[in-house]
């Protein structure tokens, strides 16, 4: 009894040693998708310009709220004065049409607000979902009837309607950003909670989890040792494709005019003033649209080479996939068919087994 209460530390230095076995084998099948690892690099460049977005208008000379009625023409409505809207030394993307507002600095701090209202909704939807989710695997069946019907509900409310009367009638004096933020992720942890619910439901049938249940543990250390764990796969999974999802929200919610308020840039707001100056001021409209499209692009196609990453039987579909092609390969070089080569395969290695 006593060896045996000695060695009990040993599992611990095991699931470390596995997951950093995990870790290492997630990272090597990332690396092996090259569109993953470059919209990643994307990715990261975004972010890194987000944060250095006061280094970079200072570099610039320029900041995103100062107005320059003398760049524009306002015989002509309020057009931007020089070639190519604008652009120069001093404005390296030229001005915004009416204002002057300098483009460049106006397009590095909306990634800010769009990239940091994306990420503050994704953190609020993940907490909440995943609560709600074990709750309702580990809760007695009324309370997983109860939280599960509750779900439902959310998911069925429309988001852009219920995110349109919310935003409407809180003051102004609240921060914007963090309120959109708020209201995307208190409107649209539905899905987060249905694949924590599912993935807990899975989980709970294991050996290990039966074995903590045994030994006395309560619900929410064996939710918080034992489950949570094999939750972040998927919830991370879900995540990193929400992040996009929220980018759009917030760029309509800004679009409709009900989202992030000017002065305070935004890659939707930018788009909304910009609808009437797409031929006088193409630049204007094509600057914040392309932005949020490569940033939504890069996100998507990250959350699916995490997702792959992630998923172990990813790799065994693509070691099938080679497979394959090795067969067709070698039918092709001997003149036979891929069936006779599989064939022969398969009984070279049964009698491979029988002896």
């Amino acid at each position: 009894m006593s060896e045996a209460l000695v060695a009990s530390p040993a599992p611990a230095a095991d699931s470390s040693a596995a997951g950093a076995s995990g870790a290492r084998r997630f990272w090597r099948r990332l690396r092996a998708q090259r569109t993953a690892l470059v919209a990643a690099a994307v990715v990261a460049l975004l972010v890194l310009i987000a944060l250095a977005a006061p280094l970079l208008t200072a570099i610039e000379g320029q900041d995103p709220t100062t107005y320059h009625p003398s760049l524009v023409d306002s015989a002509r409505g309020g057009v931007p004065v020089g070639p190519l809207g604008g652009i120069g030394a001093d404005h390296w993307l030229g001005v915004e049409p009416q204002t002057g507002r300098d483009l460049f600095a106006r397009l590095v701090y909306g990634a800010r607000v769009s990239l940091g209202v994306a990420l503050g909704a994704t953190v609020v939807q993940v907490l909440i979902g995943v609560v709600v989710g074990v709750a309702a695997a580990l809760g007695a069946r009324w309370v997983d009837q109860l939280l599960s019907r509750f779900t439902e509900i959310i998911i069925a409310m429309p988001l852009m309607i219920m995110s349109l009367a919310l935003l409407a009638i809180v003051p102004g004096s609240f921060p914007r950003p963090l309120l959109v933020a708020l209201v995307i992720g208190l409107i649209a942890w539905g899905n987060v909670a249905k694949i924590t619910r599912a993935q807990t439901l899975a989980l709970k049938g294991l050996d290990y989890v039966s074995a903590a249940r045994l030994s006395g543990w309560g619900a929410w250390r064996i939710a918080r040792r034992e489950l949570l764990p094999g939750l972040a796969a998927p919830v991370i999974t879900y995540a990193a494709l929400l992040v996009p999802m929220n980018i759009s929200v917030e760029a309509a919610l800004s679009f409709l005019g009900v989202g992030v308020k000017p002065p305070t840039p935004s890659w939707g707001q930018m788009l909304t003033a910009a609808d009437v100056w797409y031929q006088a001021a193409p630049q204007y409209l094509l600057l914040p649209a392309g932005a949020l499209f490569v940033t939504v692009l890069t996100l998507t196609v990250l959350g699916d080479g995490i997702r792959t990453a992630l998923d172990p039987r990813a790799a065994s579909r693509l070691r099938v996939g080679t497979g394959r092609k090795q067969e067709a390969k070698a039918a092709a070089d001997t003149g036979r068919s891929p069936a006779d080569t599989s064939a022969e395969a398969e009984t070279a290695g049964g009698k491979g087994a029988g002896a």
